[in-house]
């Protein structure tokens, strides 16, 4: 386990290092990076919901249809 007065030491060698200007860019530039994560991960999770709702079939007048991508199209083509 680390002691109180062991953390001192390091921060101090830590900023002595780097310098206060580039832990504060390198802490921006690591939030930024995991609020951009964060939201590709909600995007591609968005993304893959409505790739499921528009492969799933629907039913239209008693027939059942189900709704072509434009790759399986050129799948299909091909």
């Amino acid at each position: 386990m680390i002691s109180m007065p062991s953390l001192i030491i390091i921060l101090v060698i830590v900023i002595l290092l780097f310098g206060t200007k580039r832990l504060k860019n390198i802490g921006s530039d690591l939030g930024g990076a995991l609020k951009g994560f964060k939201k590709a991960v909600k995007d591609g999770d968005k993304k893959k919901e409505e790739s499921e709702d528009s492969q799933e079939s629907k039913v239209i007048e008693g027939e059942v249809v189900k709704e072509t991508t434009a790759k399986e199209e050129e799948k299909v083509e091909k």
